[in-house]
């Protein structure tokens, strides 16, 4: 061995931090050879012996490692040399791969070198199309723009879905962000024109108890009309999709189109219809229309002659444009434990990117996650497995699906996902696909960033989760009655702490906007505790949750802070409806241990009179300014809401709702600042209601801290460790990206 490899292989024996990695090393590099010993960072200078060129290669040569004698002390580790490295299959480790504490099993980017593992190809040798039939169907002012690549030609035979239920989804990636399949209109959406209440069967009853225009809500009898008479221009050649929120601002799909009438103006989806039906004036948009290749950024498959249409931002350069093709996780993990995946960039599959599955300790740490046709992470049942210190971002579904415990027993899982920053999430899946989808029995969530999605940030239930010091912003972008932070659909998702998160600046731009932290029918005893809620729609809100506690939180510019409701919906309180909630509490045997020691309350849902009244839930030492403090329905009083000691200086104290009067409408009494009846009710519960600010350092600049002399310390108002919220510089991340509003 020469002097300067011997150099280089003590090099790569040290990790970041300067200490050994184990006693034992292999490397896999781009110029390696699966032929050599794989135990050289580089190859030899007489190109006999070096690193292994494939991951499946490492693989092999630990299991081999292993089967001569236990892992030394200290463990092994496999150090990948920069570069790309295509994966054509799933890289699959499972029990035989496993480590220990005292040795574990480390793949990892080799120190300050880029190692990025794709599941698909790039492009390169686009050309502009002179094939008069394709240019024919695209406006002439917009041709000498669009390039063409032959896919078939390079290998790529299957394009992918357009509508993702169907399976990968045809994506495209330049420069790392995602470009959009020709569509009409450009951005935005349009409004369904009307919905034609005649012709064959009825599809769809619709909501028969929710009647807008004299017509049950999403009713149709298989189609729906536009406007103008954009689809004249498209040739029947197209598979043209639409998609849209067909009915509800939270739920949307993508639907293939069947045929389209021009001449009554009317679009017939193809079976299965959308859920919920079609509603006049719900929102949508087509796509996959060669004709509407008419913007940079733009592009279109065409699926019988293999080609790629495509309008770049900019020129493409060679490794600028991205096409996935792998249809499964990149990397598996099934009941591993003590493996570290560590520093790498994961991009360009039509699925997600590692599934962890089982066993325990298994980490990934410092990775990118980006442009996957999926959910990036999952972490499926097993123990103490997690994820740390990554960016995950312009992915088509969740950033992390983090499950595990036991919930018939409540044994705690302890998986995770700490100091991670998710955005730019649910890109093609746009609703209950959040940055967590949270599930099992205690989990923990902390120190994230999460923002920039069109819908929840972190969503889900179970039992005895811990969502702490995250900073949650710009969420909820596209959709309404959708919660930050929003736990959903049972009874038993109790014992969760919600405490020292920073929720600010989330607005749902459509009806009923957000709900921050949403406990929607109807999660009961948890804690909201020492959260900052600023510049939001609604703060916290529960539809007939009970025995939850809200307290020593601050709320700015909330409207409101706190939200009690009586959702109407007996039929959901009793066996048989739709959302299971009677069928829950029998599923977890609510009536015996542990359920009965742990969450006593929930034996009451049934002896107290009607199940669905939210009653126990306490809000207390609360900081509430600048906007409105309370609504409560009218079945609610101070007496069921336990409301004590309060600092409440809004403008507006409370909306007490009357009974509705037409479905989505209600009317309120409004009770303002200063209003002598609702501020003797209040004081008697030790409330403080005043003009007065409560004596934050700098609201303005958004420091939260009080003041020594702020009047809102008569409450005994705790601090919060406003330092410890958020994203943290620790061995795998070393800078902080720029503040998010």
């Amino acid at each position: 061995m020469c002097l300067f490899t011997l150099i280089l292989s003590l090099f790569f024996c040290l990790d970041c931090t300067g200490k050994r990695p184990g006693k034992s090393a292999f490397y896999v590099s781009p110029r390696g050879n699966d032929a050599w010993s794989g135990k050289l960072p580089e190859p030899d200078k007489r190109g006999t012996d070096g690193p292994f060129a494939t991951l499946v290669r490492a693989r092999d040569a630990v299991r081999e490692l292993k089967k001569t004698a236990p892992l030394p002390e200290g463990g092994v580790t496999v150090f990948i040399r920069g570069g790309v490295y295509e994966l054509t299959e799933t890289f699959a480790l499972g029990t035989e791969d496993a480590g220990s504490e005292k040795a574990p099993v480390t793949w990892r980017a080799s120190p300050g070198e880029e190692v990025r593992l794709i599941g698909g190809k790039y492009l390169d040798g686009f050309r502009r199309t002179d094939d008069p039939e394709i240019m024919n169907r695209i406006d002439e002012a917009y041709r000498d723009s669009i390039l063409a690549v032959d896919l078939a030609a390079r290998g790529i035979t299957d394009y992918g879905n357009i509508d993702p239920r169907g399976g990968g989804r045809v994506e495209l990636f330049f420069k790392g962000r995602y470009m959009t399949i020709a569509r009409y209109p450009n951005e935005g959406w349009l409004a369904i024109a009307d919905v034609p209440q005649s012709g064959g069967k009825v599809i769809n009853q619709g909501r028969l108890e929710w009647v807008i225009d004299g017509i049950p809500r999403g009713r149709h009898f298989g189609r729906f009309r536009y406007d103008g008479d954009r689809p004249n221009r498209w040739s029947k050649d197209n598979e043209v999709y639409t998609h849209g929120y067909y009915v509800y601002d939270w739920s949307d799909e993508y639907l293939k189109i069947r045929s389209i009438d021009t001449i009554k103006r009317e679009v017939f989806p193809e079976e299965p219809h959308h859920h919920y039906g079609y509603q006049k004036g719900a929102r949508y948009y087509f796509l996959n229309v060669l004709e509407e290749l008419d913007a940079p950024g733009e592009f279109y498959v065409d699926r019988e002659r293999g080609v790629l249409y495509f309008w770049p931002p900019v020129t493409p350069q060679n490794g600028d444009v991205l096409f996935p093709t792998l249809e499964d996780y990149m990397i598996t993990m099934n009941d591993t434990a003590y493996i570290t995946v560590q520093g790498i960039i994961f991009e360009g599959s039509r699925a997600g990117a590692v599934k962890i599955s089982g066993g325990s300790n298994n980490v990934l740490a410092g990775c990118t996650f980006r442009n996957l046709g999926n959910d990036a992470v999952i972490l499926d049942s097993g123990r103490e497995n997690g994820i740390t210190g990554s960016d995950i971002y312009e992915v088509s579904g969740a950033g992390v699906i983090l499950s595990g415990g036991d919930r018939k027993t409540l044994t705690p899982a302890g998986n995770y996902v700490v100091n991670c920053d998710i955005h730019h999430f649910a890109r093609v899946f746009k609703t209950y696909r959040p940055a967590v989808n949270l599930a099992g029995v205690g989990n923990r969530i902390a120190h994230c960033l999460i923002h920039d999605a069109p819908h929840a940030g972190i969503f889900g239930g179970g039992n005895d989760h811990i969502i702490e010091y995250n900073d949650i912003t710009l969420v909820a972008q596209e959709t309404g009655d959708v919660g930050a932070i929003y736990l959903a659909a049972d009874w038993t998702f109790c014992g969760n702490i919600i405490r020292y998160n920073y929720l600010h600046h989330i607005h749902g731009p459509v009806y009923l906007g957000c709900m921050t932290v949403y406990f929607d029918l109807p999660p009961s005893g948890n804690t909201v505790y020492g959260n900052i809620f600023y510049d939001l729609d609604q703060g916290f809100f529960t539809n007939n949750g009970r025995h939850n506690t809200i307290e020593n939180n601050i709320f700015i510019k909330c409207n409101p802070s706190v939200h009690i409701n009586v959702h109407p919906a007996p039929g959901e309180f009793v066996p048989g409806g739709a959302w299971r909630l009677v069928e829950k509490l029998e599923e977890v045997d609510y009536k015996n241990p542990p359920y009965s020691i742990r969450y006593p309350f929930l034996s009451d849902i049934f002896r107290d009179g009607d199940p669905g009244m939210p009653r126990g839930n306490v809000i207390r030492r609360n900081i509430s300014c600048g906007g409105r403090f309370m609504d409560l329905h009218n079945k609610l009083d101070f007496d069921i809401v336990a409301v004590k000691d309060n600092y409440i200086s809004d403008p507006v104290i409370l909306w007490w709702d009357h009974e509705e009067k037409v479905k989505g409408e209600r009317s309120y009494d409004v009770y303002n600042s200063g209003d002598p009846k609702i501020t003797v009710i209040l004081e008697k519960n030790g409330n403080v209601v005043s003009r007065a600010d409560p004596g934050f350092v700098d609201m303005e600049h958004e420091d939260f801290r009080l003041r020594e002399d702020a009047p809102a310390h008569k409450i005994r108002f705790e601090p919060i460790p406003f330092g410890d919220i958020g994203l943290l510089n620790d061995e795998y991340r070393t800078s902080l990206p720029e503040r998010r509003r």
